[in-house]
């Protein structure tokens, strides 16, 4: 099994040059004191730190799904066969099924609601950053999009975020593939807002998994070879209604919204099983 994950201050953070403000640095004081002293801290989740992006904040020991069910319809990720190199992430908002193979997710998993989403309104983040809990060989960096012709496409979005924190780590690359700019601010970024504005009518929890799909044509970028994704999906399940449905969009400009995909069709085009028999109208 995957190690814990904890909430620990990576002085290798890309953020470390940010000022605290003078209640972090007493509380980081505090930290390093009782660290030296050898008194063990159980949670330190309270010397989280306003002004610091949460990127200095994630441990580089990696996860697994079980600490974070939450983000999955009845606690149940998508049925995917184990394999060298796919590695779980759970973040304060999302989870991540990293591949590094493609050196991109697998899949992307978030549980909304209006409440959540209500809560959405955090100034964006700026800082992208390579998540330290993933092997160097296993993961783009900044230097593999610099250039490239693509942006950044965030799977799980910014605008998704309802705290400090979850909008900083929504910036790790392991949410990110290569996006089509055109596309990811343009038909993409429209199914994103039209996602929010179904989660704040619908009556309850609301699941959304995003991800690419790659062809073996596609391109890579990079030093480290990240994968081009030629299509993407977002699959909505509202698990009150146990309705589901799925976008699918070719990663190109000129790509406009369409009408959505029933969810058989997105497990036919994908091979995938993203939800659990119990959770769907039967």
């Amino acid at each position: 099994m995957l190690q814990s994950d904890s909430v620990l201050f990576d002085p290798n953070a890309p953020s470390v040059n940010r000022l605290f403000s003078w209640q972090g640095r007493v509380r980081l004081g505090a930290v390093l004191v009782l660290s030296l002293a050898g008194i063990a801290i159980p949670n330190l989740s309270w010397a989280r730190f306003p002004q610091f992006d949460s990127a200095a904040l994630l441990t580089p020991e990696p996860t697994s799904f079980a600490q974070c069910p939450q983000f999955f319809a009845n606690g149940t990720p998508p049925a995917i066969t184990p394999r060298p190199q796919l590695r779980e992430l759970c973040y304060e908002a999302f989870a991540v099924l990293h591949s590094g193979t493609t050196k991109t997710p697998v899949f992307v998993a978030q549980r909304l609601n209006r409440r959540l989403i209500e809560d959405a309104d955090e100034k964006r983040a700026k800082r992208f950053f390579a998540d330290a809990r993933l092997p160097s060989g296993e993961r783009a960096e900044l230097e593999d999009y610099k250039n490239s012709g693509y942006s950044r496409g965030h799977m799980a979005p910014a605008g998704d975020m309802p705290t400090p924190t979850a909008m900083a780590q929504s910036f790790s690359l392991a949410n990110m593939v290569p996006q089509i700019a055109q596309h990811n601010g343009g038909a993409w970024n429209k199914i994103e807002q039209d996602t929010r504005h179904y989660v704040k009518r619908a009556k309850g929890d609301v699941f959304v998994i995003t991800g690419p799909v790659f062809t073996d044509a596609g391109p890579r970028i990079g030093a480290n070879g990240v994968k081009v994704p030629t299509y993407l999906y977002k699959l909505v399940y509202d698990a009150t209604t146990q309705r589901a449905w799925a976008h699918w969009q070719e990663n190109r400009e000129g790509e406009t919204v369409g009408r959505p995909i029933s969810y058989q069709e997105l497990v036919k085009r994908t091979g995938v099983e993203f939800l659990p028999r119990s959770a769907l109208q039967h």
